[in-house]
């Protein structure tokens, strides 16, 4: 069964015209249910992390700040959402939930999270809307508790993922993969195991042909034995944030080679959302929901690789 962490916690309350499209959260489990791809029992509500989980990760200072609403107005302003104690609670539950995916793709062989791909938030702070590090959190508590040994991150995000790089730097269990716009946020990047810089206007046939190229390659000399997949829809040609030009079948063409990838090689593979900005709600929420529809068939409708 494809297993989805959801809970209302997801959705935060914005101002209005706030750029962070925070209704997709309700959007896509509502078009997906009612469309038949899935049933209330695809979904569980995740649990919170602890303060011992989140310091696998971030700093103690950092967490003391945010416990404590303490965080100078300055890098609560880098994170883009009011801080609030909720604000702290949400991202509790969303990196759980990260964790929780990975351990349920390991039963399933993909499970999602309607959250997640938080990959701007650093060991010490957060930024570009992002409190905590999901995957990262999870990666080090599948690492600490045995329950994976190398893990591949594929961060498919319009935007690097700068958090991403600097907490995994010195982990060699854990391989990032940045596949992004060049000349976009953020604008002083980090160092992953491997980046990609595209150029603005890259399209769909020029970035699925250097996806192709380095995926496969990846899978085989790395050898991970999970797959954190940022599904982010950042890359369309109709994002406010992104430049990339991706139209909505050349994002699910990069999804479907993605799963099908993981699923050849046997490799279990939890997906976060990351991204997506477009002026017009539907192209965010459609573009996700491939995502989500491309899972249940590949994984649970299709009877051969």
């Amino acid at each position: 069964m494809l297993k989805i962490a959801y809970s209302d916690i997801f959705r935060y309350s914005v101002p209005d015209k706030h750029r962070f499209p925070m209704q997709k959260y309700t959007l896509i489990p509502e078009r997906l249910l009612a469309e038949g791809t899935i049933t209330t029992d695809n979904f569980f509500a995740p649990a919170r992390l602890s303060e011992d989980e989140i310091l696998t990760t971030h700093t103690q200072g950092y967490w003391q700040q945010l416990k404590t609403q303490t965080l100078p107005r300055k890098e609560a302003r880098a994170i883009g959402f009011e801080m609030t104690p909720t604000l702290v609670e949400r991202g509790r539950y969303i990196a759980h939930a990260t964790y929780e995916c990975a351990l349920y793709a390991q039963q399933y062989g993909v499970a999602m999270n309607v959250a997640g791909g938080t990959h701007h938030a650093f060991a010490d702070h957060g930024e570009g809307f992002c409190v905590f590090n999901d995957v990262c959190i999870a990666s080090n508590l599948l690492l600490n508790r045995g329950q994976a040994q190398r893990i591949l991150v594929v961060d498919l995000d319009v935007h690097q993922g700068n958090g991403n790089a600097s907490i995994m730097a010195n982990e060699s269990r854990v391989f990032v993969f940045s596949m992004h716009g060049a000349k976009n946020y953020p604008f002083r990047k980090q160092v992953s195991d491997l980046d990609i810089e595209l150029d603005n206007e890259t399209g769909d046939e020029a970035y699925l042909r250097i996806l192709k190229d380095t995926l496969p390659r990846l899978i085989n000399e790395f050898a991970p034995d999970l797959i954190f997949y940022q599904s982010a829809v950042d890359v369309l040609a109709t994002d406010k944030l992104g430049k990339l030009g991706l139209t909505i079948e050349g994002c699910k063409a990069r999804d479907e080679y993605v799963l099908h990838q993981a699923k050849l090689a046997h490799i279990p593979i939890a997906i976060v959302m990351g991204g997506g900005y477009s002026e017009d709600i539907d192209d965010v929420v459609e573009a996700h929901c491939n995502t989500f529809r491309l899972a249940q068939q590949i994984y649970f409708e299709q009877t051969t690789d």
